[in-house]
């Protein structure tokens, strides 16, 4: 026999785990004897010869699980010295010893998200996932992936995958109807994601940011964060009231296409003097075009940054409220000269949008799918929204139910937001009263209906409950 061929001393025993695998039991029978010490550091294990012929296998089948044993850091093989077992064993590494056994604390379930969900009477403003083709969105994922090959998932794209920026590029001038190229487009992870970089790039302590009253309640609380002070400029029916906006404010957040919550669109002459203001102000313009895909009676009107002739606004929009709510995909159309500070503050905050997710969008886009689901998603929004108007019959005023994902529904002179939410809630609806999206205007009372991510025999069932509580 060669040197450093000779078989150990140790007895080790044929494991019972060969009768189920040869190489997996022998690698198992071996890694077990490593890690319970039975072969201690530095011990020479048996030749595969020897140990061949003790557990009646192939000596290929043990070279095999020594060679594993090797890449897993578990042996040394030394060409004339043997397999040797390492001074300090893997799991040392990665598991610390415990000194004593310490019971494990129950998990406390995680609590659902009490803000807007889907399959929820009525607060369901956002999309339905089910509509969208998930096999589609597979085969985008696996395609776009393969095209590109490994190197761009090493690129650093702060602003997103070109690819991406140009195809959103793309359908923000066919659909949107605004002047704009790729170097202008950041991809975020949704409008929430581009407020913040918005206040924290644009925003300044002491700063006056203009927000709608009623409005999106985040946007209020994230420029706040950053050391605004808060402004609520009143809505009326033709959308922000522009006559009442302060000289001296730094930016004004609007939602022109759909106003969030009432639903109305601003007019054109508003918009026209929104951008004035803009510009006499030297201020900034946040358009959030959450939900201006779905209209359901005319073509919508253009983006108010179509109109932007003094690169004053910065556009906000979001495939989460199109798509699939988990997607987290979103964008920013941002002036010139405000993009080097966006990308700063986007690439020190860490939050960028996965590759795959950007590389499966850049097929979506490119392919049509996109558009043939918004398409669809708009048939079968406003089926629900007439089904549900249907229910609820010609008893109760509604406004905002032309475009968008919600509507509001006013209540009877003489009843109190808060307590029908409560009878609501009893019958299993949830509603979100009006009021709790005002700062400090008062409206009459209402409440928000949310009805796109719930089924027609969802709707049916509980719109009929809601019509017996008017």
């Amino acid at each position: 026999m060669s040197r450093g061929k000779t078989a150990s001393a140790l007895d080790l025993p044929r494991p019972d785990t060969l009768d189920a695998g040869k190489q997996q039991g022998a690698y198992e029978a071996l890694r077990g004897a490593i890690l319970n010490r039975q072969l201690p550091a530095g011990s020479r294990l048996p030749s595969t010869r020897s140990l061949a012929e003790r557990w009646l296998v192939s000596r290929g089948t043990l070279e095999a699980a020594f060679d594993r044993l090797h890449s897993e850091g578990y042996v040394q093989r030394v060409a004339g010295s043997g397999t040797r077992v390492c001074a300090v064993i893997p799991e040392q590494f990665i598991a610390a010893p415990l000194a004593r056994e310490i019971p494990r604390r129950p998990v406390a379930p995680d609590q659902p998200d009490a803000g807007v969900q889907s399959h929820v009477p009525f607060v369901a403003r956002r999309p339905d996932a089910s509509l969208f083709d998930l096999k589609t969105w597979a085969r985008c994922i696996s395609r776009g992936l393969l095209t590109v090959g490994p190197g761009v998932l090493e690129a650093a794209h702060p602003a997103g995958l070109p690819e991406l920026r140009a195809q959103i590029a793309d359908y923000l001038r066919s659909y949107r109807g605004m002047q704009c190229e790729a170097d202008e487009v950041i991809v975020t992870t949704g409008i929430r994601h581009a407020l913040d970089l918005i206040a924290r790039s644009v925003l300044k302590p002491g700063d006056t940011a203009c927000v709608e009253d009623p409005g999106y309640l985040p946007a209020r609380r994230l420029f706040a964060l950053a050391g605004a002070h808060i402004h609520a400029i009143p809505v009326t029916a033709d959308g922000l009231d522009t006559a009442q906006l302060p000289e001296a404010a730094r930016l004004a957040y609007v939602t022109p296409a759909h106003q969030a919550p009432l639903g109305m669109t601003l007019s054109v002459s508003r918009r026209l003097a929104l951008l004035d203001w803009a510009a006499r102000a030297d201020a900034w313009v946040v358009e959030d075009d959450y939900d201006s895909e779905y209209n359901y009676n005319t073509a919508p009107l253009a983006a108010l940054k179509s109109l932007d002739s003094g690169d004053r606004v910065i556009y906000c929009g979001s495939f989460n409220k199109n798509l699939f709510p988990g997607l987290r995909v979103g964008f920013m159309v941002v002036p010139n000269v405000l993009r080097r500070s966006m990308l700063r503050t986007l690439q020190l905050t860490g939050h960028s949008v996965g590759a795959s997710d950007q590389l499966g969008l850049v097929e979506f886009l490119r392919s049509g799918a996109f558009v043939r689901h918004l398409r669809a998603s708009r048939q079968a929004y406003q089926a629900r929204r007439d089904a549900l108007l249907e229910c609820l019959g010609g008893h109760c005023t509604v406004s905002g139910q032309q475009a968008g994902l919600h509507f509001v529904l006013w209540l009877p002179p003489g009843v109190e937001e808060g307590d029908f939410c409560s009878r609501a809630a009893a019958v299993g609806l949830t509603l979100q009263p009006l009021g709790k999206f005002c700062h400090a205007l008062a409206l009459p009372p209402a409440v928000i209906i949310g009805y796109t991510a719930l089924t027609l025999a969802q709707i049916r069932f509980h719109g009929r409950a809601l019509a017996q509580l008017l």
